[in-house]
């Protein structure tokens, strides 16, 4: 049950939820949280801009054999190097795809470096020199972000992504819907035994979840900047929406749940899986692209594959 003051804004049934996302200063019940422990369903935390804080979750984890696999690759340098080619790839081809349906008149030169650079990829043999590739396929693709936007008086530093903080309001969207992104797979990785904090590509750093930033990589255009074109380009989220202090932009509280709500729509969303041929949603390609990952690391499949449309 959900309420303000006195008032009941929404009841939801326990079966119904996949995991509880609280942002600002939201109060839980103490019934509330042993609930939701108990049924296995993991609480995540935010601050009111969306930076994802923490969460409380029960004894999922219990596969030890995955993790235990995780730290040793993660400890070999062409372990994960290897592991890491195929996010990197992903990212830069999905990537590639959403310039492909939505930029007007992106000329097909560009087209041709991506997928260039997607390949050129497994040939890197330093974990510096992937990043290096992953950079200049990010700047290529953020150089030309701004044919797939329509606009409504909304600016676009197109130079370069920023953030911490964001200073215009694409790159607000952009940061808040990544900041989304990595929580929704801190609590996937979790969910399959994997310790979302030892990543491949991302380096381990206190409090980063860094392989949780690792399996979303690919999922980056296709999910966040894909929301932030839609919602964009049609209307849904306007100059109205956005505060802008001391050369920082941020989302207003209804223009924060308006880009929420467009989000879960997206993650709703089904597709035909690369892999297996079949109808998942979003959501549920996380979970089995996360456990693609676990299958790989303790030998059952011979790679991970990443999840690429076309």
């Amino acid at each position: 049950m959900v309420k303000e003051k006195t008032a009941v804004l929404q009841e939801i049934r326990l079966r119904d939820i996949d995991h509880v996302a609280v942002f600002g200063n939201v109060q839980l019940s103490t019934q509330a949280i042993q609930s939701l422990i108990q049924a296995d369903i993991p609480i995540t935390y935010h601050s009111s801009g969306g930076w994802f804080i923490g969460q409380t979750t029960g004894h999922s984890h219990k596969n030890v054999m995955i993790r235990k696999a995780q730290f040793q690759l993660a400890g070999s340098v062409d372990g994960s190097l290897a592991i890491a080619q195929h996010f990197v790839s992903g990212k830069i081809l999905n990537s590639r795809t959403l310039l492909r349906r939505n930029a007007r008149n992106i000329e097909p030169s560009i087209l041709t470096k991506l997928k260039y650079l997607s390949q050129k990829v497994f040939q890197t043999v330093t974990l510096e020199e992937l990043i290096g590739i992953e950079g200049a396929a990010a700047q290529l693709y953020f150089s030309h972000f701004p044919l797939m936007l329509k606009g409504h008086g909304l600016t676009f530093d197109w130079n370069h992504r920023n953030r911490r903080p964001p200073k215009d309001p694409v790159n607000a969207l952009l940061s808040l819907g990544y900041a989304i992104l990595a929580k929704q797979f801190t609590v996937t990785a979790l969910a399959v035994g994997l310790d979302p904090y030892l990543g491949f590509l991302h380096q381990p750093k206190y409090g980063k979840p860094a392989l949780a930033l690792d399996i979303m990589e690919e999922f980056r255009a296709l999910i966040v900047d894909s929301t932030v074109i839609t919602t964009m380009n049609t209307g849904e989220i306007s100059d109205t929406h956005f505060i802008s202090r001391n050369g920082a932009v941020s989302l207003t509280a209804p223009g924060r749940m308006i880009f929420i709500n467009a989000l879960e729509r997206r993650l709703n969303t089904e597709v035909t899986h690369p892999v297996y041929g079949y109808k998942v949603s979003y959501r549920r390609a996380f979970e089995i692209q996360a456990r693609i990952l676990s299958k790989a690391l303790i030998g059952e499949i011979p790679t991970y594959k990443p999840f690429q449309t076309r």
